[in-house]
């Protein structure tokens, strides 16, 4: 019998999170590491899946200010467009 190897990265397991959920996983990662109690190769672990999950989190910011931005790109050439 083999054993069956993990083929997944460890974003996969972050690809499908919300804003929501990647920053309350993200607040968690904080206390932990900020309580001081965890050994050093979890603190290892912990940060970086904090790491991960900021990047996720920016992910989710900038693809709400783009469509910030784009909006408003759109609102300024209507109303140019129109006159007013």
């Amino acid at each position: 019998m083999t054993e069956q190897i993990d083929e997944t990265t460890p974003e996969d397991d972050l690809a499908g999170l919300s804003y929501e959920t990647a920053r309350a996983q993200l607040i968690e990662v904080v206390s932990q590491l900020e309580s001081g109690g965890v050994p050093l190769d979890e603190s290892l672990a912990l940060w970086e899946r904090g790491e991960r999950l900021a990047q996720v989190c920016q992910r989710w910011l900038d693809g709400a200010q783009a469509k910030i931005d784009a909006a408003r790109a759109d609102d300024s050439h209507a109303t140019e467009d129109t006159g007013r």
